[in-house]
């Protein structure tokens, strides 16, 4: 399993509320979190899948937010 962290623009609850069916439906997606006190909105995911970062950062862009890897 991997550990990947990504700057995103996911503000508060009613954001989290809006991309959490999104990012359940993610194959390969074990967990993720969204620390939203941090001027970066980490949003943290574990997983398997091989095209995590892809599939994660396309998921948040259908859903209206941006993702990106650091």
């Amino acid at each position: 399993m991997k550990t990947l962290k990504f700057k995103t623009n996911i503000k508060c609850g009613g954001c989290i509320e809006t991309v959490t069916p999104h990012l359940n439906h993610v194959n390969g997606l074990e967990s993720w979190s969204v620390d939203t006190q941090v001027p970066e909105k980490i949003l943290t995911v574990s997983g398997t899948d091989a095209d995590l970062a892809e599939e994660v950062i396309n998921t948040l862009k259908k859903a209206g937010y941006n993702a990106e890897l650091i």
